[in-house]
């Protein structure tokens, strides 16, 4: 069953926090794929692989899974599957412009180290 919540900026014991200006970007993407944004979202992953370790996953889905955690952040839907969220837990999700970095970055206290090019971590 999943949680849901619409906390705006992010209340403790979510999985993740979005930042408005990462909501925005990815509210855009979502619109722009043509997907409903009140049903549609985005979802953080976790997956093995990277030399750290594991490594962070963000798609578009159109509708969460029964079991997810569904938050909302500054009107953009959140799903985090069970297996990652002990992962992400306190984590800020904040999107990063600029000429050679623009995208999204996650923000995640429980990392213990990053390889050299910060795609991916270990907890």
């Amino acid at each position: 069953m999943s949680q849901t919540a619409d906390p705006g900026d992010g209340d403790a014991g979510e999985p993740v926090v979005v930042t408005e200006r990462a909501a925005e970007q990815a509210l855009d993407l979502i619109e722009n794929e043509g997907y409903d944004p009140d049903e549609a979202g985005l979802r953080l992953f976790v997956k093995q692989g990277g030399c750290a370790g594991l490594s962070y996953g963000l798609r578009f889905d159109i509708e969460p899974e029964e079991d997810d955690a569904v938050t909302r952040h500054h009107g953009l839907r959140v799903f985090v599957d069970p297996s990652s969220q002990k992962y992400v837990e306190g984590s800020r999700l904040d999107f990063e412009g600029g000429l050679q970095g623009a995208g999204f970055h996650v923000d995640n206290p429980n990392v213990e180290s990053e390889c050299g090019c910060g795609e991916s971590f270990r907890t």
